[in-house]
């Protein structure tokens, strides 16, 4: 039985047929293979013998695995051995789509940089996602999401105004990658329909970390002031995206336009402050940002954060609450959502993770397989490319795969 006809086949597959090799690490690359997977590719992750980085990190590695690793085949294969570069070039002879985000220079090295796989393979596309671009005096720089964060300008607006800068709590940089990357790769399968050519698809953390300020970085670039640190509300709209205390928590609300604002005066009771000079129009209020939060606490602290959200929700105004994790697993919308999914490993354990964050029709989400272990699918991979029984072995005796003998024979992300 194939990869794809397991139990665990996926409910939605547009991209059946389509084989995708990840030669990624961590998050950005692998992350955009594991959306191409979710859509129903084949992928196969060529790893090192010692398998991707996050292998090696700790608990948070792990997860990264769990997250950014499921539903693929995993080779385990020595690219600094002519044998294994071999493999990995029939490997890609016979596949759409090479996705890889290693440190600069690295790929290249190995004889797999972007050029010199289209040269042989041109009807390839070939999503490369660098730290800082292939242009700039910065494009040999190892790039992490923070430093993304930092050189993008993130940080620079992100806290409080008279604290360090902040970065965001998650790595939003490297996700965003991974989903903007797969989304190109997707642009050009289509092209390729059209022309019969492949291509080179390059992105980059910064380029990326850009991209999610687009507003801001309009406003800036036409002519408003450098945008600097205020915490919560916006910089030019009032009350917007404030966070407010309650009695149990907090809430965040937004209701800067005139009509907004006079809808929540009438619904706390409060409808002398539609026309307070303070806050009769959008203006004054951010003139007067102070004095209008402490006129929100006045009117929303002795409510729960429920009862807030059910309030002003009613009323047709923007509200949230400020949820932990573990709220947010009981939120009914979450659950109602099927974000939830059960991962499922050939020996039928499961983890609870994400899927991708939309439907196509009315497909169920299905169940991916659980991230493999390191060289997982190894022998699988080489009989399908047609390599005999006794070539593996000697491959194997020979230190250029590695991997457990059978597929799947154990499933774990360490």
């Amino acid at each position: 039985m194939s990869f794809q006809e397991t139990e665990t086949v996926r409910a939605a597959a547009p991209l059946e047929g389509v084989r995708v090799i990840d030669m990624g690490q961590y998050i950005a690359g692998p992350g955009a293979a594991m959306v191409l997977a979710e859509l129903g590719a084949q992928v196969i992750k060529i790893e090192p013998l010692a398998g991707d980085q996050a292998r090696h990190i700790g608990r948070y590695g792990e997860s990264m695995l769990r997250a950014y690793s499921r539903g693929k085949q995993s080779i385990a294969l020595d690219l600094k051995r002519e044998e294994g570069r071999a493999v990995a070039w029939r490997l890609i002879g016979a596949s759409d789509v090479l996705v890889q985000n290693l440190r600069p220079g690295a790929v290249e090295a190995l004889g797999f940089g972007p050029d010199a796989v289209r040269a042989r393979h041109p009807r390839l596309v070939y999503l490369s996602i660098s730290g800082f671009g292939m242009q700039g005096p910065s494009r040999g720089r190892p790039g992490y999401d923070i430093a993304a964060q930092a050189e993008s300008g993130l940080m620079s607006v992100t806290g409080e105004p008279d604290r360090l800068p902040q970065k965001v709590g998650v790595p939003i940089v490297d996700a965003a990658a991974a989903h903007l990357g797969a989304q190109a790769v997707l642009a050009a399968l289509y092209g390729r329909e059209r022309s019969g050519q492949g291509a080179t698809v390059r992105t980059s953390l910064l380029e990326v970390a850009l991209h999610l300020q687009a507003t801001t970085w309009s406003d800036y670039l036409g002519g408003a002031p450098e945008p600097t640190r205020i915490g919560d509300g916006q910089p030019h709209n009032a009350p917007a995206a404030e966070v407010v205390p309650t009695r149990d928590g907090h809430i965040v609300l937004s209701a800067y336009a005139d009509e907004h604002w006079a809808r929540f005066c009438r619904v706390v009771g409060r409808e002398a402050l539609i026309d307070d000079p303070r806050f009769c129009s959008n203006a004054q209020r951010v003139r007067h940002r102070d004095e209008l939060r402490t006129v929100l606490r006045e009117c929303l602290s002795a409510f729960s954060s429920e009862e807030c959200v059910a309030l002003l929700s009613r009323n047709q105004i923007v509200v949230g609450a400020v949820r932990s994790y573990s709220q947010v697993l009981q939120s009914a919308d979450v659950q109602a959502s099927g974000m939830l999914v059960e991962a499922v490993a050939a020996d039928g354990s499961r983890y609870t993770t994400l899927a991708l964050p939309y439907t196509l029709d009315d497909a169920p989400r299905a169940a991916p397989p659980a991230a493999p272990a390191v060289g997982a699918d190894t022998d699988a991979v080489l009989a399908d490319l047609g390599f005999s029984p006794e070539q593996i072995d000697a491959l194997r005796r020979d230190g250029v795969v590695g991997g457990c003998r059978k597929n799947n024979e154990t499933e774990t992300t360490r």
